[in-house]
């Protein structure tokens, strides 16, 4: 096939992506009252919605500054906008976080949040502590439910209900800049326990792609929230024609949910795989831009006693990947109830482990986090859906 057909085939494929994320839009940002909830526009729909008020585009930067460097979630503590802008403001929009419903807190200082949202959806979030420095990652979700059902996943129990919206998914970080205390103090000092972000909560990010980059964009810019693009990870089970545009338009960093270095069990395993074969999922992972020996490419890999953890498996993985900057997290399988897996053994792991890093491949084994709360890697899934 040449290269222009193959291009005209994903451009096709991005495009029916699309058109099915539509069939499961999240509800519309107007409240009942008919306020509209101004978290999650971009700058460019943050001063549309302002412009019925007629306000010029110094204001449109102040109100976008407030909201997102600042954290206010009341229009009255804009102290820089008048009080009677403050009082129009508040009577047409309103800017809200998420529900905190509950809050489980590990044995490992781990944290899950359950979110009930406007509809009464639910999704989990996870903070997980770097246990040496004084920072951590935040786990956000991208939908509620997941379609993949990969098996080894509880996330993947639960049907997918909807895509979230921009302004949910903001809203799962924001909200935990609010539990922790990480907006700016009076006199400037910005704590930073919220450090990163990992898109490897409940659903597949690439399948709802438009809300994620429109957070993501969000939570980058520089007069905001301003994370950098280095300290976002997205992680995808290989939606291999959304992968381009992610690297092209967002360029954060990509984790791939690979589990196996076989079509036969991938496919059994990773579902998707029967529509995105390995072959194209590492093809897309080279093609994607800005992987260097700066910045890896990380393949996630499930160890599963007896199915996916042999020796050969991790000769066939490192022919996989030869040539790729990468790294391959080991994670050990943290069950679930119902599940039909059991953990690799110590020293399946270790052996495992030494011929990746022989290869010349880093090759950690992820310390599971969260276990006692159900908040681990592929544990998620919300109380409400039980």
């Amino acid at each position: 096939m040449s290269v222009g057909a193959d291009l005209a085939l994903r451009e096709d494929e991005r495009a029916r992506i699309l058109a099915k994320a539509a069939l499961f839009s999240p509800p519309s940002a107007e409240l009942a009252d008919g306020r509209r909830d101004l978290i999650g526009l971009s700058r460019e729909d943050l001063a549309a919605a302002l412009t019925e008020l007629d306000l010029p585009a110094f204001r449109v930067k102040q109100v976008w500054h407030w909201i997102y460097h600042q954290g206010v979630r009341d229009f009255s503590r804009m102290s820089s906008i008048a009080r009677p802008l403050q009082e129009r403001l508040a009577e047409r929009f309103v800017i809200a976080r998420p529900e905190v419903a509950r809050r489980h807190k590990s044995n490992d200082d781990s944290e899950k949040f359950l979110f009930r949202l406007r509809d009464a959806a639910s999704v989990e979030t996870v903070y997980i502590p770097d246990p040496v420095e004084d920072r951590g990652a935040v786990c956000l979700s991208s939908q509620v439910g997941c379609t993949l059902s990969c098996r080894f996943c509880h996330t993947g129990t639960q049907r997918l209900e909807r895509n979230l919206s921009a302004a949910e998914i903001v809203g799962q970080f924001m909200a935990l800049r609010d539990a922790y205390g990480e907006w700016p103090s009076p006199k400037g000092e910005t704590p930073r326990l919220l450090s990163t972000i990992v898109l490897m909560g409940m659903g597949e990010p690439l399948y709802n792609y438009e809300n994620v980059a429109r957070a993501m964009t969000i939570i980058m810019d520089n007069e905001g929230i301003a994370l950098s693009r280095r300290r976002i990870t997205l992680s995808t089970s290989g939606v291999v024609p959304m992968m381009d545009r992610a690297g092209a338009e967002l360029g954060v960093n990509l984790a791939v949910s690979l589990h196996a270095v076989r079509d036969d069990l991938r496919d059994e395993l990773v579902p998707l795989n029967r529509k995105y074969p390995i072959a194209e999922l590492i093809a897309a992972c080279r093609r994607y831009p800005g992987a260097s020996n700066a910045r890896r490419i990380t393949f996630e890999y499930v160890m599963l006693r007896g199915v996916n953890d042999s020796e050969a498996d991790a000769r066939e993985l490192v022919r996989l990947i030869a040539g790729l900057p990468a790294k391959v997290n080991l994670i050990p399988f943290n069950p679930w109830p119902g599940s039909a897996f059991a953990p690799s053994t110590p020293v399946a792991i270790r052996r495992f482990a030494e011929i990746v890093m022989d290869a010349g491949y880093a090759a950690p084994v992820r310390t599971p986090r969260g276990r006692d709360i159900l908040a681990a890697c592929g544990q998620l899934r919300t109380e409400a859906a039980d």
